[in-house]
């Protein structure tokens, strides 16, 4: 049944990428070159509106002839959809960043509404934190917010954002499968099979961009698959299942304070821009990122049952490792002081 649900729909994305590709001018949806783009000339963007359409489009064809129950999680698509909207929006005028918050605190809300947030941060030396309720809203909305906005910043090069995500679907699909978490099981099917079709046309060099109609979709979605993740492994173990996004985002915004400027910046400073300058290969660093993901994800897993204090210490360790390596600055200090030095 799950691969004949990712076949019918990688072949309905497909039909729509094609039908999008073939539109997208007409409709405004071009994505025109700046100076922090890795591309050169105007390509389609949006095609997020393809692969979140036929997603949505089965999953309301699943609910209406009441598989697996999942009519009780319409919510759950009700928010993905609004924030799909909000993604629509920010391709075709482009929306202020408050703009996007606000959609994805709309959407948290109704998740909430739904039962779905964060209860518990872990289980440290034996003993769980639990959150208060008056900080369970608060801390899933600056979680959720937070995830997709780092999978929208990590959405740099041809098919990395579309690859990293299906690693990690792919792990909260078998985590489902295992706990019997019908949601998780489709949810997770559905966009991996989008995501291949997708990836035919944006792997380097891209036809299409996903665009944060994808991206910010995409986000929401692993977030919300992260929550239902906790009730079956440990928190941290998700959050190395998170890693690339959570490291990135977490490494760029710590780079920027340490040089006086806002963590909310924009720059050139991600772990795939420093990746791609010293390999200046697309597709290989696309490739080396991956490999990172899918490592991490295995460690997540194995660690899933681990307390949450030593495995905190452990991503911990990581995070000043990638700082060490992705630090630009030793390069600027050493040619600094080579000048330095010649000017004597």
């Amino acid at each position: 049944m799950i691969l004949l649900l990712m076949f019918i729909t990688f072949l309905i994305t497909l039909v729509f990428i094609l039908f999008f590709i073939k539109n997208a001018e007409k409709f405004g949806f071009v994505d025109i070159p700046n100076e922090r783009s890795m591309h050169t000339k105007p390509i389609p963007r949006g095609a997020g509106i393809a692969f979140v359409l036929s997603s949505l489009l089965v999953s309301l064809i699943l609910i209406l002839s009441g598989y697996n129950n999942l009519n009780r999680y319409y919510l759950v698509y009700i928010a993905i959809a609004l924030i799909f909207s909000g993604g629509v929006l920010d391709d075709k005028k482009g929306i202020s960043p408050k703009a996007k918050f606000l959609f994805i605190f709309l959407g948290t809300l109704i998740l909430y509404s739904g039962g779905i947030y964060i209860r518990t941060l872990g289980t440290y030396l034996g003993h769980e934190l639990l959150l208060p309720a008056f900080l369970t809203f608060p801390f899933t909305f600056f979680a959720i917010a937070g995830f997709t906005n780092a999978l929208n910043l990590l959405d740099g090069l041809d098919g990395l954002a579309g690859t990293v995500s299906i690693v990690i679907l792919g792990a909260f699909m078998w985590i489902g499968y295992l706990h019997h978490d019908e949601l998780m099981v489709m949810l997770s099917t559905i966009f991996i099979a989008s995501l291949m079709a997708f990836l035919l046309f944006n792997w380097n060099p891209a036809r299409v961009f996903m665009g944060d109609s994808g991206s910010l979709t995409l986000g929401f979605v692993i977030s919300i698959l992260a929550i239902r993740a906790t009730n079956y492994i440990s928190p941290t173990a998700v959050l190395f299942i998170l890693a690339i996004p959570v490291l990135d985002t977490f490494v760029v915004m710590t780079r920027r304070i340490q040089r006086g400027r806002s963590p909310f910046s924009a720059d050139k400073n991600h772990m795939h821009h420093i990746l791609f300058k010293r390999y200046e290969d697309v597709k290989y660093t696309v490739i080396v990122i991956v490999y990172i993901q899918i490592a991490f994800t295995m460690i997540g897993y194995q660690l899933r049952n681990a307390d949450d204090f030593l495995s905190l210490v452990l991503f911990g360790i990581l995070f000043f490792i990638f700082l060490a390596l992705l630090d630009q600055r030793k390069k600027h200090r050493k040619k600094r002081m080579e000048s330095l030095k010649i000017g004597k």
